[in-house]
C-alpha cells in the first residue's frame, strides 16, 4: 500500500518530539485533518530517544502507520558546548528509533526532519541553494543531522524503508523560544512599546539576510511530503524569499508604531556568520505542489501578539 493510499484511512502518526516549538504546530494541523485520517501518537513526558529500550516500548505500543521524526537538540550553540549529546539525541537517536521500527516490521512511511543549516557555508554564487548543493556543515548540530539523515537515506536504499529526508530553512511563528533571532527582537519591540524599556535595541548582527518560513507552512510542507512525496528523496522547504533581519525589525516596529535605536550587542555575534542565505522548494513543490501562503506580515504580527502575551 502507498503513502498516499494510507492517507485515506485512519492511521496511526507516530510524531517524536511533539512537545517541542514545531510539534505543536504539527498536533493543531492534525487535528484539523491536514495529515489525513489518522490519530496522533507522541511519546509520554520524560521519554528520551537515547534509551534504546523506551524507544523500542513506545514503537511496539503504538506499531505506528507513519511517522514524523522531529525530536532533536536543535540549539547550534548548545551543539557547540555539548557535542556529543547533540550527537547522541540527533543521530544515535535517530538509529534507535529506526531499529525498533524494523523489529515491529513497520511498512509506512518515515519523515526525516534535517536542517539547511547542513549546508554551512554557501558562497553567493550558489544561491538559491537547492538539494543539488553539497552540504558542508560547520557545526556538530548539522553534522548530527547530515548524519542522520544520511543513515534514513541507507535505510531506504538497503532495507527497503519508505523514507524521505527534510531539510527546512529557518522556521518563525508564535510560540518560539527567545533564544531564536525574531522572538528575541520582538519581545524587546514589546517591551518598549509597553513601556517597561528604552527605545534602544540590543541585537547582534542583524543585517545578514535569512529565508524565514512560517512554521504554520512548515508543517504543511510535512503533510504533503508525507501524502505526495516520493520514497527516497530529500527535499529543501523555503519561501525562496531572501529577508533581511533589520527589514523584519523595523516591520514589528512600525506594527508595534514604535522608534527605536539599534546598539549591536557583541555577545550575540555568532563567529563565521552567514551574510546571506535563500533557497529554493522547486522539487517539493514539483512532487506535491506544496507552497508557503501566510504572508511574512502576518507571521511578524503573530509573533508580537505572542510577546504581549507572554510579556
Amino acid at each position: 500500500m502507498s503513502a498516499v493510499d494510507t492517507l485515506a484511512a485512519p492511521r496511526r502518526l507516530l510524531v517524536t518530539g511533539g512537545s517541542g516549538f514545531v510539534g505543536r504546530y504539527v498536533e493543531a494541523a492534525v487535528r484539523a485533518g491536514d495529515f489525513g485520517a489518522c490519530e496522533l501518537h507522541a511519546p509520554p513526558h520524560g521519554w528520551d530517544i537515547r534509551d534504546i529500550d523506551a524507544v523500542q516500548r513506545f514503537v511496539e505500543h503504538v506499531r505506528p502507520d507513519a511517522v514524523l521524526h522531529l525530536a532533536a537538540q536543535s540549539f547550534v550553540p548548545r551543539s557547540f558546548e555539548n557535542p556529543r549529546e547533540t550527537f547522541e539525541i540527533n543521530t544515535l537517536g535517530t538509529l534507535n528509533l529506526l531499529q525498533a521500527l524494523k523489529r515491529v516490521e513497520f511498512g509506512g512511511r518515515f519523515l526525516f526532519v534535517s536542517s539547511g543549516d547542513v549546508y554551512g557555508q554557501v558562497a553567493e554564487s550558489d544561491m538559491p541553494v537547492t538539494e543539488q548543493l553539497m552540504p558542508a556543515p560547520r557545526n556538530p548540530y548539522a553534522v548530527s543531522k547530515f548524519a542522520a539523515e544520511q543513515l534514513c537515506l541507507q535505510w531506504q536504499r538497503s532495507e527497503g524503508l519508505d523514507a524521505i529526508v527534510l531539510r527546512p530553512f529557518n522556521h518563525v511563528g508564535p510560540g518560539q523560544g527567545r533564544q531564536f533571532v525574531l522572538p528575541a527582537l520582538a519581545s524587546q519591540v514589546v517591551a518598549i512599546a509597553q513601556g517597561r524599556q528604552a527605545p534602544v535595541i540590543e541585537a547582534g548582527d542583524i543585517d545578514t539576510t535569512r529565508d524565514f518560513t512560517d512554521v504554520r507552512d512548515i508543517v504543511a510542507a510535512y503533510a504533503a511530503a508525507l501524502r505526495d512525496g516520493v520514497s527516497g528523496s530529500l527535499y529543501l522547504i523555503a519561501s525562496g524569499v531572501e529577508r533581511k533581519v533589520r527589514d523584519l525589525l523595523e516591520a514589528m516596529c512600525r506594527i508595534e508604531g514604535v522608534e527605536v535605536e539599534v546598539r549591536q550587542d557583541p555577545t550575540k555575534l555568532r563567529r563565521a556568520e552567514q551574510r546571506r542565505m535563500v533557497g529554493s522548494s522547486r522539487a517539493l513543490h514539483d512532487a506535491t505542489g506544496w507552497a508557503p501562503r501566510i504572508p511574512m506580515d502576518q507571521t511578524l504580527q503573530d509573533i508580537l501578539i505572542d510577546q504581549r502575551n507572554n510579556s
